[in-house]
């Protein structure tokens, strides 16, 4: 690693690593394996706590439309496959400013009530600044009310590993050659094979033994990972398949797919993926 990054630095080259993030969205490595496999209907296997908050405010009527926008604009109201998402309640609030307020509807010194509505929606943490920022850019009062809750919900789109369905039910044979073929892996290490059928299936590339439970609640019918050890293959206990492919072979095809999102992204980007296979395991026949 350290000659890797010394050499990067002598020629100028940016690093841009994130392997761990790739594995953890919607889009990365499991959403891969999920396609060269033909499986449809995905969703993250084991979604992660922790990254949701809510905010709520209160606005005038009349300028609420335009802060909801702002909202939305800056990565607020997402939720699963539906954006622009947020509940409003029409009320009204009460408040009188002191001497030094600059308020902007009702006097100074005098009790005001106005209509407004009390606008909620949920955000990633990660984008809580740009949240913010739109939040007392886009609200008209000099003082903005606002409460932000953390959340117990699940992210939907972030997470471990993901499951989908074949578009048919595969003899269970058959469908561990169709994995050794698609996924290119020059051997299949599994369990017996327990089930007739397989119709539901669980991915994770990498590591992914930890995983096994989370598969066998989702009702999946085989498992699709690496790196199981000889006495985890028993915790599947006959209620689902394990295929350990291999390491590499559930990470191969990533480099193809941040070379589509850049061309899409960059047009005029000259793109070179290496040829260089980095799998230290060797398989003898």
């Amino acid at each position: 690693m350290e000659r890797v990054v010394l050499k990067a630095i002598k020629n100028n080259i940016a690093l841009y690593a994130i392997h761990t993030n790739l594995d953890a969205i919607h889009t990365g490595v499991n959403a891969r394996i999920c396609e060269r496999l033909g499986l449809t209907g995905t969703k993250v296997l084991s979604p992660k706590p922790g990254l949701l908050k809510k905010l709520v405010t209160y606005c005038p009527q009349a300028q609420a439309e335009q802060l909801r926008s702002a909202l939305f604009y800056a990565g607020g109201g997402n939720i699963g496959n539906y954006s622009e998402c947020s509940f409003n309640a029409d009320g009204f609030g009460t408040f009188k400013g002191n001497e030094d307020s600059d308020p902007f509807v009702g006097e100074k010194g005098v009790r005001h009530r106005e209509s407004e509505v009390r606008i909620e929606m949920v955000y990633p943490t990660q984008v809580e600044r740009k949240i913010l920022v739109a939040l007392f850019e886009n609200h008209p009062y000099e003082e903005v009310a606002y409460d932000i809750y953390k959340l117990e919900n699940k992210h939907q789109l972030v997470g471990s590993g993901m499951v989908g369905w074949l578009e048919y039910d595969m003899d269970a044979y058959d469908f561990l050659h169709l994995v050794k073929d698609r996924m290119q892996a020059k051997v299949v290490r599994h369990t017996g094979v327990i089930t007739k059928r397989i119709k539901k299936v669980a991915v994770c590339g990498g590591s992914g033994s930890f995983l096994l439970k989370d598969a066998m609640a989702a009702g999946a019918d085989a498992f699709i990972t690496a790196d199981f050890k000889y006495h985890e293959f028993f915790d599947a206990e006959e209620k689902i398949i394990i295929a350990d492919i291999g390491h590499f072979e559930t990470e191969q095809f990533t480099s193809n797919l941040l070379l589509e999102i850049i061309q899409k992204k960059f047009t005029n980007f000259a793109i070179r993926l290496t040829e260089q296979n980095t799998n230290p395991i060797n398989y003898l026949f």
